[in-house]
């Protein structure tokens, strides 16, 4: 590299560019059947084993992310708590809800590590 050029993989990622590949990544989940939404069915799925990670958008309530982390918490799951309003969340899932968990050991991990990028 000639002095006075500057690396590209060394400048910080965006930070809206993080949630995009967020967004995009909850879509694909959505596509390829591993999220559910709503907070009925994801506790379902919480209790029945099938969920292996929750998403609570930034403005649901907190009592239905306290309930959410009561039940999760039973179950040893990762909750994460998304600084990103339940309109986008929707827009991006294709599903109304505030809500979210993922039913696969492998998109949880991925989302975790997306999450801490965020």
């Amino acid at each position: 590299m000639r002095e006075g050029t500057a690396d590209r993989r060394a400048q910080s990622p965006d930070p809206a560019d993080n949630s995009k590949k967020l967004l995009a990544f909850l879509g694909l989940c959505r596509r390829a059947g591993f999220l559910t939404a709503g907070f009925k069915a994801v506790v379902d799925d919480i209790n029945t084993g099938k969920s292996k990670a929750a998403i609570a958008c930034s403005d649901i309530s907190e009592k239905t992310f306290k309930e959410l982390c009561f039940f999760a918490g039973k179950r040893n799951i990762s909750v994460f708590r998304l600084d990103i309003n339940s309109v986008v969340l929707s827009a991006a899932t294709g599903t109304k809800a505030g809500v979210f968990c993922i039913n696969d050991e492998g998109f949880a991990q991925k989302l975790s590590h997306l999450i801490s990028d965020v």
